[in-house]
């Protein structure tokens, strides 16, 4: 990647800081001038009122109320089985799901967090105890204050704002790093377009999280020879990053050496099993082009088929040649080969753009991947790519990508101009 993208990458990596240092800056905060004084002119009033109304719109409180807090719920009860207590009836059932619940909130937490936690739920639920206690006692509409449920209900919000606070502190400052774990990967893929030996190769890719675990690559073998690979590794965040990071090093390292084809997925496979965790796997589209007659040798290690989009449809599919890596060193990759014609295109994807899901849970699917390309076929490479995200995030609509998405087209040209 060269230096003036990855500045780009950075810049946009700092936009939100600059905007709250500059909105800091207004309010007369620590980035202000030395001495300034914050007046309470208009322009506060407005900076104040900018806080609190900037992006602020219906889809965001509907995608607060609905994607966020399923997805909340989700994380934190993702190891919490409840199967068990399916047949109680529901005053057995509920009680033993908010015990189990609470667990695993706590169990996330560290030692003190943890102690502060379960005092301030303890304190919570005191005071709701009590201010049912009292409706029954003398009625929704009596005058009679409410001295001690208050303080309980005070005393349990005052502890879970101190723990918000600590966690949010903590969050703030793994985004920072994760920033910067973004810039990295981005910097170790090639987003610049590719223009050589009559082959055009234009890349894209949107993570589900600030990093990712999908990988491409466009390496030049010399001689004519261009290897082109699609990854995919099973996760998301930074544990799949680092695992990307691993396939591409390992990757560039076995081509270093000289190995090809069937032989280089082969060794690749072996090094990642015994590198990579048990319950992890990595599926891969490897192929190694010629540029000056379009022959294309491929190992398809359980990767989603790409699409050759040829002049006439309907679009060629390059199935799976192998399973996926990383599960068992006691398997062959065999390769096969095609040949791209001058004008063919070749798709390649991960399955975050197929198995994107809209909220009804309706996938965008392969078919409609296949019919939208083809319809396409025409639109340069950069503009391919990037409409498909286009097209499959307006399908998404207000639900949220949970995968990973990565496109990489090659033209073939040869004889011709570039689309």
């Amino acid at each position: 990647m060269t230096r003036p993208h990855l500045a780009g990458i950075s810049a946009l990596a700092e936009s939100s800081r600059e905007r709250f240092e500059e909105l800091a800056s207004r309010f007369g905060g620590t980035k202000a001038r030395p001495g300034a004084r914050a007046a309470l002119t208009e322009g506060y009033w407005q900076a104040l009122k900018d806080l609190f109304t900037r992006d602020v719109t219906h889809d965001g409180l509907r995608r607060l109320l609905e994607h966020e807090t399923q997805e909340t719920f989700r994380f934190l009860t993702r190891e919490v089985d409840l199967t068990d207590l399916a047949p109680l009836p529901w005053y057995e059932r509920l009680p033993r799901s908010l015990w189990r619940f609470f667990l695993a909130v706590a169990y996330r937490l560290g030692p003190w967090r943890r102690v502060l936690f379960a005092g301030a739920t303890m304190a919570l639920g005191m005071g709701w105890l009590g201010f049912l206690v009292h409706l029954l006692t003398v009625g929704p509409f009596s005058l009679e204050p409410l001295s001690n449920v208050g303080t309980w209900l005070l005393l349990a919000a005052t502890v879970l704002f101190f723990l918000l606070t600590l966690e949010l502190r903590d969050k703030l400052s793994l985004k920072g790093d994760l920033e910067v774990a973004r810039q990295i990967q981005f910097g170790l893929l090639p987003f610049e377009p590719f223009e050589k030996d009559g082959v055009s190769i234009a890349t894209a890719m949107r993570p589900a999280n600030t990093v990712g675990g999908d990988y491409f690559d466009v390496i030049e073998l010399g001689e004519g020879r261009l290897a082109l690979a699609v990854g995919d590794v099973a996760g998301k965040g930074m544990p799949a990053a680092l695992l990307m990071a691993l396939l591409q090093g390992s990757l560039r390292t076995l081509l270093s050496a000289g190995l090809r084809g069937e032989e280089l997925v082969a060794k690749l496979n072996a090094h990642l099993c015994s590198n990579i965790p048990s319950n992890r796997l990595i599926t891969l589209f490897y192929a190694e082009l010629d540029t000056a007659t379009g022959g294309l040798r491929y190992v398809n290690a359980g990767h989603n088929p790409p699409f050759i989009l040829a002049s006439r449809p309907p679009p060629v599919r390059l199935a799976a040649t192998a399973m996926a890596l990383g599960i068992t060193t006691d398997t062959p990759f065999p390769s096969m080969t095609t040949e791209l014609s001058p004008g063919d295109r070749l798709v390649l994807y991960t399955d975050g753009v197929t198995e994107a899901e809209d909220p009804k849970d309706r996938e965008y699917g392969e078919a409609r991947l296949g019919a939208w390309l083809q319809a396409n076929r025409d639109q340069p490479g950069r503009k391919l790519v990037d409409g498909v995200i286009a097209e499959v995030l307006e399908h998404c609509g207000t639900a949220r990508p949970r995968d990973d998405m990565t496109l990489l087209c090659l033209d073939s040209h040869r004889g011709g101009s570039t689309p």
